[in-house]
């Protein structure tokens, strides 16, 4: 299956999309500027310049899933609207119009109760509850990954799938991005939201266990 990346210019998405490719999967890197695409080509990904804010449906054709893992990255809530929830329902519009097999949105764990997130996250929470009620219910086959809050520590490999008050609601990009690897080793892993965390269990494994039910 081919796998358009939204955002592979991201933090996430660049580990994701490098990572990906080394362990042979068929991936394009969507990115927003020409300037961008250099560093994509040069590792032998296909690459498309298309705009999350326009009209972007040309760059799912040919691709059987998307992982949309774009984000507006604190610029305010007027680019959180236009990323993080209206660039994610287009990208459900598109993908169901184009009869992808699957989306992978990269969401986050606060997105599940927006008002119990910090203030200055609730408009960033509430726009990714919102654009993940509209995929959960939009009839097109998805996996929402839900990320606790990000770092830039290196990757552990280890994660867990549950919020207990008493541990860290924190995870590392370069964990979420191998979770993005693992999800793509597992095509029926299908309608599920999964709690993204640090933590002690094997992430190869914790992904074959959830997708076997």
């Amino acid at each position: 299956m081919k796998t358009l990346v939204i955002g592979a210019n991201g933090q996430i998405g660049r580990m994701f999309c490098s990572k990906a490719q080394q362990a042979g999967f068929s991936i394009r890197a969507m990115v927003r500027e020409p300037d961008q695409a250099a560093q994509f080509e040069k590792q032998g990904i296909d690459t498309v310049v298309a705009d999350l804010e326009a009209d972007f449906d040309s760059a799912l054709q040919g691709c059987d899933q998307a992982v949309f893992t774009a984000g507006a990255g604190g610029a305010g809530p007027d680019k959180t609207l236009l990323v993080d929830l209206y660039g994610a329902i287009r990208t459900v519009d598109y993908a169901k119009a184009q009869g992808l097999k699957r989306l992978i949105m990269v969401s986050a764990m606060r997105s599940m109760i927006p008002q119990d997130a910090p203030d200055f996250l609730r408009p960033y929470a509430a726009a990714k509850y919102a654009a993940d009620h509209y995929l959960m219910t939009s009839g097109l086959p998805y996996l929402i990954l839900l990320p606790g809050r990000l770092t830039d520590e290196p990757a552990s490999h280890r994660i867990r799938t549950f919020h207990d008050d008493s541990l860290p609601i924190t995870v590392s990009r370069e964990n979420v991005a191998e979770c993005l690897v693992a999800a793509l080793q597992h095509d029926g892993l299908l309608n599920q939201q999964i709690i993204l965390l640090d933590g002690d269990d094997d992430i190869d494994e914790t992904f074959k266990n959830v997708a076997a039910g």
